[in-house]
């Protein structure tokens, strides 16, 4: 348990399971921020001490301010106790959630059973399937670039990174550049993300190469991650998802 940095010595301790000297109310976890009034998140994501602060950007009106999209963050109490453990797990920065209660999993969790079940998929697409994280990055990038979703796409970039995507080959993403010279497999993968989501139509030439290069089970897992992917930038438009405060928009408008 932590207690918060910079602040005086509190009269309780936070729950939240943050590693030492680690404050939870910087991770937006909420239960933290009931019980310590001395130090919450801005609305426009700085900090105000006291009821102070002054915001560096402004979110819509409709935004909320702590979960940062149209919905308030969801509150482990009102939810059932085989929601709680999702909750739990979005909420510990140990958990393997990229963005935590900020995020999909946040929204997700307003309708536990579809929380428990996207669970279950993501896990067996992002964990379980064979593809493996370079290949599964990829293939997120190039879904949130063709849907042109910020939030995702700032999400994954450096997960991207960290699974051995080369700065060539996100550059070439985030600038729906021609893939002439990648690897063949990177590059398949690519036109194939391309065609689905802004052509809307896969030529037989690409879905022949892409068979060939992943075979049958991984195509089709390939797909599916990539249209889980695609309903997660749907979930993050609907409800406004805003990227953070000091974050300027990764991708640029298409030309």
């Amino acid at each position: 348990m932590a207690r918060h940095r910079g602040a005086p010595p509190h009269p309780r301790v936070c729950r939240a399971r943050d590693p030492p000297g680690i404050c939870a109310v910087d991770r937006g976890w909420p239960f933290c921020a009931e019980l310590c009034r001395d130090r919450v998140d801005d609305a426009a994501g700085g900090t105000r001490q006291g009821g102070g602060g002054v915001s560096s950007r402004s979110y819509p009106p409709d935004v909320d301010p702590q979960s940062q999209c149209r919905l308030r963050l969801p509150r482990r109490e009102e939810l059932d106790p085989e929601a709680q453990p999702i909750y739990d797990s979005l909420a510990d920065p140990r958990g393997g959630s990229l963005r935590g209660l900020r995020g999909p999993g946040g929204i997700h969790l307003h309708s536990p059973v579809l929380a428990r079940h996207t669970r279950a998929l993501n896990r067996y697409l992002r964990q379980e399937s064979a593809l493996g994280g370079r290949v599964r990055e990829l293939a997120i990038l190039v879904t949130a670039r063709e849907l042109d979703s910020q939030f995702e796409w700032a999400a994954h970039e450096e997960e991207a990174r960290r699974e051995g995507l080369s700065p060539e080959i996100i550059e070439t993403i985030r600038h729906r550049r021609d893939t002439s010279g990648l690897d063949q497999a990177d590059a398949a993968v690519i036109e194939l993300g391309r065609e689905i989501f802004t052509a809307r139509k896969v030529t037989s030439e690409t879905f022949a190469r892409a068979l060939e290069l992943f075979g049958r089970k991984k195509l089709v897992d390939l797909v599916a991650l990539m249209g889980n992917y695609a309903a997660t930038a749907a979930m993050l438009t609907a409800f406004g998802m805003q990227l953070g405060p000091d974050q300027p928009p990764p991708l640029p408008a298409r030309s």
